[in-house]
């Protein structure tokens, strides 16, 4: 099980240099189950991403505790928890192959490359990439990007999945296909995951658990 225990920040506004930090995250607690799904809803700079980033460890909280499986992790880089993050942006590496891209956790968990690759291809047959196997990312439209940082996620079965607006880039079609797959996912590799996004839909399609971020801390919803 993941949990956050009593985890604090504070925002410091870039200008003027005198204002004072504001509170972004105020004693916040959340646990998430493996094979749940806890969707976090809220405006634009209330505090979602950074929730996310904290949970991944790629920063700190100011105070609280991070926690899996009863393990405080809090101090655990990013790379030993074995969660996966995936952002909007989707951190593809513009020179490496989209097959390459999708191997690349495997990879880095010491898998042979060819062992890796042969993985990423099945994937890519999943999300219907097979096609763009040795194309470059850059080449890709937005919304194939988006489905290779999918494919890219999932693939090294992470006890954590991390997901910010995950779908953004897609047309409802294959929005709706994707969520049937994450959730069917999530369910199968038992992930505790935790969703960001504006989309009440689809919060509740995926979302075992609902909350709106607000004054720093989860309101349930349902």
């Amino acid at each position: 099980m993941l949990e956050l225990q009593a985890i604090c920040k504070h925002w410091q506004p870039y200008a003027p240099r005198h204002a004072a930090p504001r509170p972004l995250l105020q004693d916040l607690q959340l646990q998430v189950r493996p094979g749940e799904t806890a969707a976090l809803l809220g405006p634009s700079g209330s505090g979602k991403s950074t929730l996310l980033k904290i949970v991944a460890g790629l920063e700190p909280p100011e105070s609280g505790r991070v926690l899996f499986a009863g393990q405080d992790i809090t101090h655990t880089p990013p790379e030993r928890r074995g969660f996966a993050l995936m952002f909007q942006d989707f951190a593809l590496f513009p020179h490496l192959s989209v097959q390459d891209n999708v191997a690349f956790g495997l990879v880095e968990q010491g898998q042979r490359k060819a062992a890796a690759r042969e993985q990423a291809r099945t994937m890519l047959e999943r999300f219907g990439l097979q096609a763009y196997a040795k194309s470059k990312v850059w080449q890709l439209s937005g919304g194939e990007q988006q489905r290779v940082a999918l494919a890219r996620a999932l693939i090294t079965q992470p006890r954590v999945l991390l997901l910010d607006e995950p779908f953004s880039a897609l047309d409802a079609e294959l929005r709706l296909q994707l969520r049937q797959e994450f959730v069917q996912r999530i369910a199968e590799f038992q992930m505790a995951t935790i969703l960001v996004t504006h989309d009440e839909t689809e919060a509740r399609a995926m979302g075992t658990r609902g909350y709106r971020l607000m004054n720093g801390a989860l309101a349930p919803q349902w």
